[in-house]
């Protein structure tokens, strides 16, 4: 289970991809799996937040059902909450809509020493928006015509957001992206749970079945996404996501694997005068 078979291959075409992966590992195993790895990312955190000189930004795309919420909520369980914030990106506001289709991203990049996960990304902007080109009209930008749009500003966008990324990456940000990768059947299986269930009917809308209908679509859109703008200083992952604990051990196991190769990553020594009067100080607490 290397992190690079989950990479983005040449040639990417989804429907080749499974979207179920065999461990060989039991269900328990499984969850206690992914409490071991849980453990040790939470212990990477801590050591991170002591040296305050990296961040963290976790991106989640995929389509609706496919277990971004629980991801987020079994992932990170074990942090600190003084390590943590989760956003998630719904439709923009409009204070956000008075800004660059990037700026309610740019605010929102995790401080120093702590990890932000992004429920939903920057990458809206070329999915959503891409299989329902009438939203950008929101963003009220003079140059967008959408009698003119073509796969050049489409493929524009996604430099861009490269650009960024790189950037953000040169300050200090590692960045790891993951698109849970969901099959039709089981999306229907969902969606079919939050209808059956009371305590789950609150998610369901009709737009979710509106949204479906444009399943090809949205395909044909997260390829492009995931062929254009998964790189080395920003990778995409694709998990498989029909079984929703093997996708959370999978992601664990991805950032740990990633995290451990930062060997400068330490907690910070005090200060010699401290250390030369360390024995003093224990010496007053003990009195």
């Amino acid at each position: 289970m290397k992190r690079n078979y989950f990479k983005v291959p040449e040639n990417l075409k989804l429907d080749d991809i499974s979207t179920n992966y065999v461990t060989g590992l039991d269900p328990l195993a499984i969850k206690k799996e992914l409490k071991k790895y849980r453990k040790k990312i939470a212990e990477i955190q801590d050591m991170m937040y002591a040296h305050d000189q990296y961040a963290v930004l976790i991106c989640f795309q995929g389509m609706d059902t496919a277990g971004k919420d629980s991801m987020i909520r079994e992932v990170f369980k074990g942090f600190n909450a003084r390590g943590v914030v989760v956003e998630s990106f719904k439709t923009p506001s409009y204070r956000e809509l008075q800004h660059d289709f990037m700026w309610r991203h740019y605010i929102k990049l995790p401080e120093k020493g702590k990890f932000t996960v992004f429920n939903r990304t920057q990458y809206e902007n070329v999915l959503v928006t891409r299989v329902h080109p009438e939203y950008l009209l929101n963003e009220r930008n003079p140059k967008i015509k959408l009698d003119e749009l073509s796969d050049d500003f489409w493929n524009n966008r996604m430099k861009q957001m490269v650009q960024f990324e790189k950037f953000w990456a040169d300050n200090g940000t590692i960045i790891l992206k993951f698109f849970l990768h969901l099959s039709k059947e089981e999306q229907k299986n969902r969606l079919l749970k939050r209808i059956e269930k009371p305590h789950h009917q609150w998610k369901f809308s009709p737009v979710d079945l509106k949204e479906r209908e444009q399943w090809q679509k949205y395909q044909f859109c997260y390829e492009e996404v995931l062929k254009n703008t998964s790189h080395k200083k920003a990778p995409w992952y694709i998990i498989p996501s029909d079984n929703k604990d093997v996708s959370r051990l999978l992601v664990a196991k991805i950032i740990y694997e990633t995290l451990k190769n930062y060997k400068d990553i330490s907690y910070p020594k005090p200060e010699p005068e401290i250390l030369e009067h360390i024995n003093k100080y224990k010496k007053q607490l003990m009195e």
